[in-house]
């Protein structure tokens, strides 16, 4: 295999595969006996908000006038904001990381123009529909320009039937509605304005030799991320700055959470745990949201060496709410952010490779995440593996949950994103194959499979990410002037 080219032509990541054993002690726990921490970080405060130097911005309006016909003349406009504000109050974690910068009622234009400055710094509003002849407030509302969402509950008025008509408009360009009785969909109205704050806010390190500057220039237009540049010498200060007893405690955090450590010496996982730890020095120092590395350069032509493999480090950064990217693949890094903004929950980069007698899509990684549910949620269980490709390293080889149902997205470059949905229906790290990579997921695709593969353009990796976040993608799209197409269909 000439390594160079593989990475030049496919853009695949690392895997890995066998060798030393550790001390009996260490290997064959009993699943029930094993405590894995709740990852979590300082550095990501709030629900999702990683890296971020604010909060979510979102105006809150609630579109209503006294004395309605619908949905009732005697309709009480405090008491029905109240119902409304008691359902807010329910999902506290869900709006943990937004600021209602405003949060009014509006019967008239004039209502709407008041809070002009504060709706000019917000990252969306959300328009909460309560009665019928909302029309004139609304129309003041998409004079700003900002991404919009409409929540129109049955009943709250005739408007609904022009709504439709208004998306295809110029002047609704910006606007999605949810027609819905179910109020906990209010949380899933404003994820969309999460995930454009925290692009615009994301800072994400590139540790590399090779040129991405044109790239990043066209990602900060669009999206206002910064992807700065990071030096082999400034990480490896940082390693040796790692307090050993640190670097020990971290070591068995991994040991101890691990069902089983099959290939890596103790000496090859205090080494990782040190990198890990030197990693998330680097994201305090630099205010960042993630980091991405040229593995490859560490892996095969040693331009990039570093002390350890980075793997056991990037997978820590995506359990504690920010994010570890394999081979410094911005594409990916973009969308983990999205994904992230989208869902609370990090991704998993993948090599896929196609099974049509089984219908499934295999998605294989040798890096793991062990909280794919997010940061302070249980994880899932892990062996800590060697990577396949070079047989040494340290990762989490993660057995995800079957029945999930999942997204898999990549962004192209900053006009166009990729994506399909689908199911878990096997995990093959059961089955302990060292075929391909370490961690494994086989996805029923929802669709058509043959026309998923035959569809499939712009390089390998795929992001995946717990939820279908199919709504929000079409939202996000919709809302950042992206083109969205589903490879499945």
């Amino acid at each position: 295999m000439k390594p160079l080219k593989r990475r030049e032509f496919l853009k695949i990541s690392a895997g890995s595969g066998a060798a030393l054993t550790v001390s009996p002690a260490l290997i064959n726990k009993e699943p029930e006996t094993i405590k894995r921490p709740r990852w979590t970080s300082s550095l990501a405060p709030g629900l999702v908000s990683p890296g971020s130097r604010t909060k979510v911005r979102v105006a809150k309006i609630y579109m209503g006038l006294p004395a309605p016909h619908w949905p009732r003349p005697s309709l009480d406009l405090q008491q029905e904001i109240q119902t409304y504000e008691k359902q807010f109050g329910k999902m506290q974690e869900e709006f943990s990381d937004v600021d209602f910068v405003v949060n009014i009622l509006a019967s008239k234009p004039e209502d709407v123009r008041q809070q002009a400055e504060k709706i000019k710094q917000a990252d969306g509003i959300l328009a909460i529909h309560l009665t019928i002849w909302i029309t004139p407030v609304l129309e003041e509302i998409l004079k700003f320009r900002k991404p919009t969402v409409i929540f129109a509950a049955p009943y709250s008025g005739h408007e609904w039937t022009y709504f439709g008509s208004l998306m295809k408009q110029e002047k609704g360009e910006l606007v999605d509605c949810f027609l819905t009785s179910n109020r906990k969909e209010l949380a899933r109205a404003v994820r969309p304005f999460r995930a454009i704050h925290h692009l615009r806010e994301a800072k994400i390190l590139n540790l590399t030799t090779s040129p991405f500057e044109e790239y990043s220039t066209r990602v900060r237009e669009k999206f206002g991320t910064e992807i700065k540049r990071i030096t082999l010498d400034r990480v490896g200060k940082l390693y040796a700055a790692v307090n050993e007893a640190d670097a020990r405690k971290e070591a068995e955090l991994w040991h101890n959470g691990a069902e089983k450590v099959v290939e890596p010496s103790r000496e090859e996982v205090l080494k990782s745990a040190r990198l890990a730890l030197a990693f998330e020095k680097l994201i305090e120092e630099e205010k960042a949201t993630a980091l991405t590395i040229d593995c490859y350069g560490t892996m095969w032509d040693k331009t990039i060496k570093l002390p350890a493999y980075p793997c056991l480090g990037f997978s820590r950064l995506n359990n504690r709410g920010l994010g570890g990217i394999c081979e410094s693949d911005l594409r990916s890094a973009i969308t983990h952010i999205i994904l992230q903004g989208l869902s609370g929950r990090p991704g998993f980069i993948s090599d896929p490779t196609v099974d049509e007698d089984k219908n499934c899509i295999i998605l294989a990684h040798c890096m793991g995440t062990v909280n794919m549910d997010g940061p302070g949620k249980p994880g899932h269980p892990y062996k800590l593996r060697t990577i396949m490709e070079r047989e040494e390293g340290v990762v989490p080889q993660v057995e995800m949950r079957l029945g999930e149902k999942v997204t898999q997205a990549i962004i192209v470059g900053t006009e166009r994103i990729l994506y399909f949905t689908g199911e878990i229906v096997d995990t093959p790290v059961r089955l302990e194959d060292d075929r391909g990579c370490r961690t494994k997921i086989s996805v029923r695709v929802d669709g058509s499979l043959e026309k998923l593969w035959q569809n499939w353009s712009s390089g390998l990796h795929r992001v995946t990410c717990y939820g279908n976040l199919t709504r929000e993608l079409r939202m996000l799209a919709r809302f950042k002037k992206l083109e969205l197409v589903n490879e499945a269909l």
